[in-house]
């Protein structure tokens, strides 16, 4: 009876079951009908590395480029292995030491669309944490983005989630962490290695002095290089691009007094705009080693006057003159220190003009400035500068923008430098020129429209040593600048050595960074209880179903079992409905 009854309700389920039918339609329906597959690609952006190179064998920033990982802000309890982010505006050293501390996968900096707006509390304070970010070796990667609205959106919706961890129960943690999305952050890119043979680029150009061989040389340098915490945001307004174009200024001036044979001078110019500056200034080293050493004619082996190397002109209204030792009375360089006081004083009253002495320390990693390298092969050099220490933060920051140089200040030291230089190479002092006398004036002028555009051009682009090689579009520029007004212009490269190189350089400094749409492991596994709920519940109620169609089929089966047996023994059975 009970197989009969079996037999029958598989029959009627498979017949007329609605309900039943219903529990297993109603999934396949909300699967077709529900929203996109949640790791669908939320936004794709742009992202640049912090700065990972080797300095004498020291390594420096980041060693990481991989980044696959969840995204948290500061504000969450537990950062271990997620992909932090923080926005510049907030940004401190603190939740930055904290975001190492927990190990974290990675560290994502929003960085403002508008960089020369911020606040100039929030600027100074990132110059100051820049050296202190690089200065220690960081094992995850570090990685600053530029915010645009859909960054920002994922940012906001990150901290919403990361905020909430620490604040609610363990319930609405635990309903927020299934119902909330998250965002995964994929690097495209692989894992950065060093880039080999990477060629280091100076450029040099001479104006020739009139008179005998043994003329005296005047070296006028300035390093071309930007240096940040990431190299492709590292543009260098005032460090060094002001330094450039005030080399290239003096180039034109000079140029054209040494066209006339009544303003030729009885002094060699020589022009140097050197590569690898913010790294130990490598260019300038191997310049010289190259004409001291390794040459036998050379403007640098004869008779040098002074080197002077210039060096942030484009803020302030203060100067100073560093230099390692201070020039005697009666040499050229104290002429030149005399005549830069005389002009500032007799012209420029409103300039702050001091001679700053610091003697070199070759116990330290870096050498301070430039002239430092020419006063190790005991050449007498200085460095003129708007900055009194070189430890200010605006030397190496992705801070120094073309809104912080202004054009009136860099036209003003740029003409303070001329004037000082043409009384000394002339002699104007000894032959009686009042102090007052101002040589660059109308048809010589310094040309401030010259000025703004190379700064212009300077800035446009980053300039970081990793960036600029050999054949880069910048070096035949200023290649190209530089032989307008010099003669014998040439380019100087230097590579390292391969068994015991005092710089390496690693690739994988700007990428691009995928944010994906996910949702957070608990949801898997909550997602899974239902699914074993709802199967629960289905079998169940086929089971409870299945019962009441037996019970109710019973009485029948009864009544067909009675009427056979009547059927078989011959009686008659007359039923009254």
């Amino acid at each position: 009876m009970l197989e009969e009854a079996g037999e029958v309700l598989e029959s009627v389920l498979k017949a007329s079951c609605l309900p039943l039918s219903f529990l297993l339609f109603v999934p396949a329906v909300l699967l077709l009908l529900g929203p996109p597959p949640a790791a669908e690609a939320a936004h794709e952006f742009t992202v640049y590395r912090m700065q990972q190179y080797e300095l004498g064998g020291q390594p420096y920033g980041t060693r990481n480029a991989v980044l696959n990982t969840e995204a948290r802000t500061v504000e969450a309890d537990v950062l271990s292995r997620r992909c932090v982010m923080m926005r510049l505006v907030d940004f401190s050293y603190e939740q930055y030491q904290k975001a190492l501390r927990q190990s974290a996968g990675a560290v994502v900096i929003i960085l403002p669309k508008a960089m020369s707006a911020l606040p100039q509390d929030v600027v100074r304070q990132f110059m100051e944490i820049e050296p202190e970010m690089l200065a220690m070796e960081t094992i995850v990667p570090v990685y600053f983005a530029v915010e645009d609205e859909e960054l920002l959106s994922i940012y906001e919706q990150t901290r919403v989630a990361s905020t909430s961890q620490g604040s609610a129960s363990a319930a609405e943690v635990l309903l927020h962490t299934a119902t909330a999305n998250g965002f995964q952050m994929v690097t495209s890119g692989a894992q950065s290695k060093a880039v080999s043979d990477w060629l280091i680029t100076s450029l040099e150009g001479r104006l020739t002095g009139l008179g005998g061989e043994d003329l005296p040389t005047i070296v006028i340098v300035a390093h071309y290089d930007s240096f940040g915490v990431a190299p492709w945001l590292s543009h260098g307004a005032d460090s060094n691009g002001s330094g450039i174009s005030g080399l290239l200024e003096l180039a034109r001036l000079f140029s054209r007094l040494y066209t006339y044979k009544r303003t030729h001078a009885g002094y060699n110019l020589l022009f140097f705009a050197s590569g690898g500056g913010k790294f130990n200034y490598q260019g300038t080293k191997r310049w010289l080693e190259d004409n001291l050493d390794h040459t036998d004619s050379s403007l640098l082996q004869d008779n040098v006057a002074f080197v002077l190397c210039l060096d942030t002109l484009g803020r302030g209204n203060s100067l100073h003159l560093h230099v390692s030792k201070p020039p005697k009375e009666g040499t050229l360089q104290h002429a030149f220190l005399r005549e830069l006081e005389m002009v500032v004083a007799s012209q420029f009253p409103e300039v702050k003009f001091s001679m700053v002495h610091k003697k070199i320390n070759l116990a330290e990693d870096m050498l301070a400035w430039e002239h430092e390298r020419f006063a190790i092969r005991r050449l007498p050099a200085f460095t003129i500068s708007h900055l009194e220490s070189h430890r200010d933060g605006l030397r190496n920051s992705i801070m120094d923008l073309r809104s912080r140089v202004d054009s009136k200040t860099l036209t003003r030291n740029t003409r303070i430098i001329a004037e000082a230089l043409t009384r000394v190479i002339y002699n104007l002092t000894e032959k009686g020129a009042p102090a007052d006398l101002q040589i660059f004036t109308e048809q010589m002028q310094i040309q401030q429209e010259q000025l703004e555009s190379v700064m212009d051009w300077l800035t446009s682009q980053p300039r970081a040593a990793q960036l600029v090689d050999k054949d880069s579009t910048f070096l035949n520029t200023l290649e190209y600048y530089m032989s307008r007004y010099l003669k014998d212009v040439k380019q100087h490269h230097v590579k390292a050595d391969k068994r015991d190189p005092e710089f390496v350089f690693y690739d994988q400094l700007k990428q691009v960074m995928n944010a994906y749409r996910v949702k957070p492991a608990i949801f898997d596994l909550l997602l899974a209880l239902c699914i074993v709920a709802y199967l629960g519940v289905a079998y169940v109620a086929v089971q409870v179903r299945k019962k009441e169609l037996i019970l109710l089929f019973i009485p029948f089966f009864k009544l067909s079992e009675c009427m056979s047996q009547v059927r078989s023994s011959g009686i008659q059975v007359k039923l009254r409905v």
